[in-house]
């Protein structure tokens, strides 16, 4: 099960409480205060790991709970620390406050580590209050309260290329030819229920190159129409975006249309998907229709050239210079990284 989106509760640990203590030992006169500060108690903290890829985790359990401090002692003993909980996460996770949306963190890389619920300061017990003017002191403190938040965590998908195009346009098959994926492939529309993430190895020059393939877009996907709205998100963080095209036509649409609505959708999703790098796959070039539909692309999409892969997932044809253009606009991310 793939779950990208989930709303927790975190609480914290309270702080212990500090203790009210005399020392009372044989042959110690006048022993004085002895009582031990609380301990603090514990905090929830959020880890990002590679080895994680969904919040399915999380679903199944909401309620994320860190241990109390213990309260103090006589004898200058302080209470045990509650223990810290840490919630293991994917990268790639935006934690948002969940009443106002304010976004408290953004995991970009495996490792990062950011605390969601503080925990309770312990308090101080007497011994902390004596002074020469207060021998006996009797006052101490209570522990600190539970710090008690809930978040919204969503998740996105952390890629180089983005992989998207129109229901059956052929993305999944695309996907499994030039990575390591074995995503579902059907002759059916929306067979990808789910983005799937895949490896592009480039052993010439020793990089891998991760790409997501997302839910079939249609018209209207930015305003929840169809599957693709819930998974736009997956593709904010890629560089490059595939935009993959059936060529050969499918229930009265042009090959045309199917761009124009796909640029207009990222658009409306995103601004910034609008002004990102792009090449346009045409797959199906095997089919007869497939040939003057490209040439019809050529002349009235407006796209540059260079920009447009004729490609044919059936046949294998023409992937070979859509990896090449793939690893030269990746060479340009790494190039302007630097």
């Amino acid at each position: 099960m793939f779950v990208d989106y989930v709303r927790i509760q975190a609480i914290a640990g309270k702080g212990g409480d500090g203790c009210v203590s005399f020392r009372r030992e044989k042959y110690v006169p006048r022993g004085g205060p002895d009582g031990g500060n609380g301990g603090n108690g514990g905090c929830v903290i959020l880890v990002a790991n590679e080895d994680v890829s969904s919040l399915v985790s999380l679903r199944f359990q909401p309620l994320i709970r860190a241990g109390d401090g213990r309260n103090g002692k006589g004898k200058l003993k302080t209470g045990a620390d509650g223990k810290d909980v840490e919630v293991v996460v994917p990268a790639g996770i935006v934690v948002r406050e969940a009443k106002s949306g304010a976004m408290l963190f953004d995991f970009t890389a495996p490792g990062e580590r950011f605390v969601v619920a503080q925990g309770g300061r312990g308090g101080r017990g007497n011994a902390s209050f004596k002074s020469a003017t207060n021998q006996s002191p009797r006052q101490f403190e209570k522990g600190k309260p539970a710090e008690r938040v809930t978040l919204d965590l969503e998740l996105k998908l952390i890629a180089d290329v983005g992989l998207v195009g129109f229901p059956n346009a052929g993305k999944s098959t695309l996907l499994s030819k030039i990575c390591d994926a074995r995503p579902k492939i059907a002759d059916y529309p929306f067979t990808t229920l789910s983005p799937n993430l895949g490896v592009l190895k480039l052993a010439d020059d020793y990089r891998i190159v991760k790409v997501a393939d997302v839910p079939g877009l249609i018209e209207g996907a930015h305003a929840d129409r169809g599957l693709g709205h819930q998974f736009l998100r997956h593709i904010e963080r890629t560089s490059v975006l595939v935009l993959l095209v059936d060529m050969a036509g499918v229930d009265g649409r042009t090959p045309l249309e199917d761009y124009r609505v796909l640029r207009r959708e990222l658009q409306l999703h995103n601004e910034q998907l609008g002004i990102r790098p792009f090449v346009v796959a045409c797959n199906k070039m095997d089919l007869e229709s497939a040939a003057r539909n490209l040439e019809i692309f050529y002349r009235e999409s407006g796209v540059a050239k260079e920009k447009i892969l004729p490609i044919s997932c059936l046949t294998g044809s023409g992937l070979e210079k859509l990896v090449a253009v793939i690893k030269e606009l990746s060479n340009r991310k790494g190039r302007k990284a630097s």
